[in-house]
């Protein structure tokens, strides 16, 4: 019978223990190619930029955007012409507030990773205890061509003693570099957070929630009786909404558990100016008698309709 030396014994351990961790450094080589290195040789964002208005100052507006990001290496701003030609054919009209799903179908037309789309406008302003000024502005949304999603909204605007000025004002803003960071940290954030949930709905699984119908006729003919808040909340009117004189109508989907608590809020339809926000902090402070199917207590989600107005003054 063959006999090992001692030695030998451990230097066949410590070889296999180096061989081991060698296989194990090759891996995590493998992997990290998979993972990091696509991320890092990844094309640039493709941006659409939609015009701001059938002015000459809103449409030059948006040329002024486009060309400022465009020196943005790491996003392609696709050309304007191309992009309004898209933009008809798809039916777009110029509106500021959609469904996720016509913001999808915008998007697909365009065939971008993100769209800007905005309004810009000069008004004249005649205070009851000072003197006239012009207000230009800029309402600038950034929209998700995959999600639908409303990802940033901002509002610019100057005031000066002639239009001119004001709108010259405005121009420098949506040619200057903060702007051009500003928008360019809010894709590529928006790219990874989207990235992140697509892993983490692959990672899990989520349940699927019956939705209500859309009135108590058809419920009831499905033995359905539908959930009911123990009291409503009317959104606040927030300044920033105020300060842009917007009216609009923001739609949510509502997750209710069998006990009629809120779990989960998404935006359906989108107007910006902080009104979505606002909506969804009312919306889960609410709670509600629970859905009834036969007598018995069921998970629902529901869509609840907002219609903001602006105050009287």
């Amino acid at each position: 019978m063959q006999m090992f030396h001692p030695s030998v014994s451990l230097y066949i351990r410590v070889l296999a223990l180096v061989l081991f961790s060698l296989s194990i450094s090759a891996a995590s080589r493998e992997q990290y190619l998979k993972d990091v290195a696509p991320r890092s040789a990844q094309r640039p964002l493709s941006l659409a930029i939609l015009d701001f208005g059938n002015s000459a100052p809103a449409r030059l507006a948006a040329d002024k955007l486009a060309i400022n990001l465009k020196r943005e290496t790491s996003v392609v701003v696709l050309d304007r012409d191309q992009v309004r030609a898209a933009a008809r054919g798809a039916g777009y009209e110029g509106s500021m507030s959609l469904t996720l799903g016509e913001a999808r179908d915008l998007g697909a037309a365009l065939g971008s990773d993100f769209f800007i789309l905005g309004d810009a406008q000069t008004l004249r302003r005649s205070p009851s205890n000072g003197a006239v000024y012009f207000d230009s502005y800029a309402s600038i949304f950034v929209v998700s061509a995959r999600t639908g999603r409303l990802i940033s909204w901002q509002r610019p605007a100057f005031v000066a003693d002639t239009p001119a000025a004001a709108e010259q004002l405005l121009f420098s803003e949506l040619s200057g570099p903060e702007l051009q960071h500003r928008l360019r940290v809010t894709v590529h954030r928006a790219q990874e957070d989207e990235r992140g949930e697509r892993e983490l709905t692959t990672a899990e699984q989520i349940p699927i929630i019956e939705a209500a119908p859309d009135d108590e006729k058809s419920a009831m003919a499905e033995g359905l009786r539908l959930p009911r808040p123990y009291r409503r909340f009317v959104p606040a009117y927030p300044e920033s909404a105020a300060r842009a004189e917007v009216e609009a109508m923001v739609d949510v989907l509502v997750d209710l558990d069998a006990s009629g608590e809120v779990t989960r809020v998404e935006v359906a339809r989108w107007a910006g100016f902080g009104l979505d926000e606002a909506t969804v902090e009312t919306v889960r402070r609410l709670h509600f008698f629970p859905a009834m199917r036969d007598g018995i207590a069921i998970p629902i989600r529901v869509l609840l309709r907002y219609n903001f107005r602006k105050p009287p003054k």
